[in-house]
Formats: C-alpha cells, structure tokens, sequence
C-alpha cells in the first residue's frame, strides 16, 4: 500500500509514538507485507526468527520491537508491538469507510455495464466496460474491476484477509488495506469470495475463469487463462501461473506456487509448490501416475497376503 503523499520518518513515528532510529526526514513511501515490499516501504517484523529476513528485505524502513544494529541506508521505528502499530498506520491511511447508498458516488461504472439490483458497490471502485453484476454481488472498497467481466449473485470481492496473531485474550486481527484486482474477461461463478490483500493486491488474470463456490485468500495471484472448479479453496499469498487447471475442491497451503499450465485434479491437497506443465493428484501432492500406481498397488496387499499365508501354510 503506498501513500498519497511521501512521509517523514519523524512524522509515522508521531502517528504511532515510538521512538525511531535514523534521519527524521527519512523518507516513507508506504507500508506492505514483507512478500511486496519494495524501496520506501515500512515492514513489520516482531519475532527474532524474522529479524534478518526483515532488515535485509527490500523495504527500508523497519517496524520492530528491539533496538538492533540499522543495515546502512535504512531505518528503524522501535515499538513493543509492531502487530498493534502496523494497524495503527493501516487504520491512519486507509480508515474504514462507512457507505449509506447501495453504489457509492466514488464509484466508476463503465460504458455497457448492467448491475442488477441488490448489489453493493463501494467507495473508489472502479469497473470496466460491457460488464455484468449479477444481483446480490458485494464488491467492497477500492476493488478494479476490468473490461467485460461477469460476476454471478451472491459473490463477495474484497472481504478483510483470514489473518491473526494470538494473544492471551484471543485472536487479534491484521488489519487489511490492500485491494482485489480482476483484469479483463474474467468470469467468476455464484457465491465466490475473494479477500482483498493485507496491503497489497489479490489478483486475478485477465481470461482465467473461476467456478461457483471458490475461495481465494488474500494477495494470491492467479495468472491469465487458469480454470477453477468448484468448491477449491486457494490459501493467502499462492502464485497460480497462467493456464492452470485446477479442478473440484482442491485446496492449498499459503505461500506456495503452481507453474504454468499444471492440471491439479480433484480433492488434491497442494501441500507444496509445483512445477508446471504436468499433472498432479493426490494429499501429500504427487504426480498422477505416480499416485495412481500406488493406490493401485495398496489394493493389492490383501491379495499379497493371502499368497504369504498360504505359502506359510
């Protein structure tokens, strides 16, 4: 998530009241998730595990809960929780917006768009040209929307990301403050959900057709022509190449990618990433054939068996 405007060091340690290290008039350009972040960018980092991985990213300005030693050309923003802190700046810069009308006035509607009726349109939401709402669609703020897109009833587009940390009093939430991205002639089916990034963009490629009753978790992209089935559930922060094929109720782990053109089939779970151009089956993930030579030597063992016994016999 990048800024309106350029910040000084000094003024989001105001925001926050912590105490910073390095130039006040150091400059911040925005705040992203360690996976986005580019040069300018506040990251948050509040476990030793992470410190390195942090302070050696791209982002040059470092929220973190000890003082350690700066890497050159760098910043630091000291807080005995940078979780909280984190969600102070993302309640600063992108607050929440309360809407009294069913399609905000910030809203841009393209040429030859139909939005049935029932449907929510947010605040700065943009949609392209020749597209169709079916009715009871909800497409929350900030969303961009492409040419010749259809949405069927009932499908949410830009719910908060499925992201907590514990504590003892319970789960506390990121905050989310990034935006779902569908570009041009996609399809997405009834009843779909598609979260928005924590701060960065949830995608999904121009041509790539998504099946009733899908999930797609927060800063996943999904690449150009991919076909989805029903009842997939696709974690946070997973790269789906184009021309994947993933069929009914796959599931995956976060963080994980699937190369181009691989087929996925049904009830799979894709517990790690996979290279493209082949077909996958199975939980753990395997190669199909592979798979289905086990599965059909497992149905031998009781064949087996009975050979042992009798040749005991």
């Amino acid at each position: 998530m990048k800024f309106h405007k350029t910040h000084t060091l000094k003024e989001i340690a105001n925001i926050i009241q912590c105490e910073y290290v390095g130039d006040e008039r150091f400059p911040v350009h925005g705040m992203n998730e360690i996976h986005v972040v580019t040069r300018g960018d506040i990251v948050f980092v509040d476990h030793p595990k992470y410190y390195d991985k942090a302070l050696q990213s791209a982002a040059t300005i470092v929220l973190i809960n000890k003082k350690v030693d700066c890497p050159e050309g760098k910043a630091l923003l000291i807080s005995d929780d940078p979780f909280r802190d984190f969600n102070k700046l993302t309640k600063h810069f992108r607050p929440f917006q309360s809407s009294n009308t069913a399609i905000s006035e910030s809203a841009v509607i393209g040429e030859g768009t139909v939005v049935q009726p029932n449907c929510f349109i947010g605040n700065n939401v943009v949609i392209g040209k020749e597209c169709l709402i079916h009715s009871n669609v909800s497409i929350y703020d900030n969303t961009l929307i492409g040419d010749n897109v259809i949405i069927h009833s009932g499908s949410v587009l830009g719910a908060d990301a499925f992201y907590y940390k514990k504590r003892p009093e319970g789960f506390d939430q990121l905050l989310s403050g990034g935006r779902v991205v569908i570009e041009n002639n996609v399809g997405i089916g009834a009843l779909c959900t598609i979260d928005k990034g924590v701060t960065g963009d949830t995608t999904i490629g121009e041509g790539t057709k998504i099946d009733n009753q899908v999930h797609v978790g927060h800063d996943t992209v999904i690449g150009k022509k991919c076909l989805i089935a029903s009842q997939t559930g696709i974690a946070g922060c997973v790269v789906i190449e184009d021309e994947v094929t993933l069929w009914g109720q796959v599931g995956t782990t976060s963080g994980i990618t699937i190369g181009e053109k691989a087929v996925i089939l049904g009830q799979t779970g894709v517990t790690k990433s996979v290279e493209g151009g082949k077909t996958y089956f199975g939980t753990p993930i395997e190669e199909s054939r592979e798979k289905l030579k086990q599965l059909a030597n497992v149905k031998k063992i009781p064949e087996i068996l009975n050979k042992l016994n009798k040749n005991d016999g």
